[in-house]
């Protein structure tokens, strides 16, 4: 019973993770021409925090595709599904306890640390935003950006972009150590509920 579940439990969560990403992203962000600022980082987070980064990159790939399928909002570009993608893995590597402790354990050779050593501010969640918001959101996606509008060129379209991410770099530094307890709270909880299931079957 425990194994038929399980596969059940990943699918139910992607699709309300995949769901509330599509409904932040396009919904309650600030978008423009090249710019969008919001929160529609935190469920792709939380998923690369509870399950890894298989799971953060599937959420984070398919939400920006299904989201310029059914509710477009400019030119698209595969670019941009890629580089979620890749967002997704980066945070799933680096912030979820159990991969991060495989990181540590080959890096130093020692015994796995205990959960809460596992993820750190520094070095798991500032390398993870600024990879992930100024290497792939700033850099990489610029490049699809001046290749779809054209209006400016690359050099143009970063510095105007430097204003959404001197926004987001601060505000994930902030929310990603909160989203990590509220994700340690809800695996407990599911956790819990296994073990009750279990005992009631």
């Amino acid at each position: 019973m425990k194994s038929k579940r399980k596969p059940l439990i990943y699918v139910t969560t992607a699709a309300l993770l995949i769901a509330a990403e599509v409904v932040l992203n396009r919904f309650a962000s600030i978008n423009t021409m090249g710019l969008k600022i919001g929160f529609a980082f935190i469920p792709p987070t939380l998923a690369a925090i509870m399950f890894g980064p298989g799971m953060s990159a599937a959420v984070w790939g398919l939400s920006d595709l299904l989201g310029a399928i059914l509710f477009p909002m400019g030119p698209y570009h595969p670019g941009f599904t890629v580089c979620a993608a890749l967002m997704g893995v980066i945070s799933g590597f680096l912030l979820n306890p159990d991969f991060a402790a495989k990181l540590l354990k080959k890096k130093k050779g020692g015994p796995v640390p205990p959960i809460r050593n596992r993820v750190r501010i520094f070095p798991n969640v500032v390398v993870a935003v600024l990879f992930n918001c100024l290497v792939l959101g700033l850099t990489v996606n610029t490049v699809w950006i001046s290749q779809l509008y054209g209006s400016r060129t690359w050099w143009g379209w970063f510095v105007y972009r430097l204003g959404e991410y001197a926004i987001l770099v601060p505000v994930e530094m902030i929310l990603i150590p909160v989203l990590l307890k509220l994700a340690g709270t809800l695996k407990k909880r599911l956790r819990i509920a296994e073990v009750k299931k279990q005992n009631d079957a």
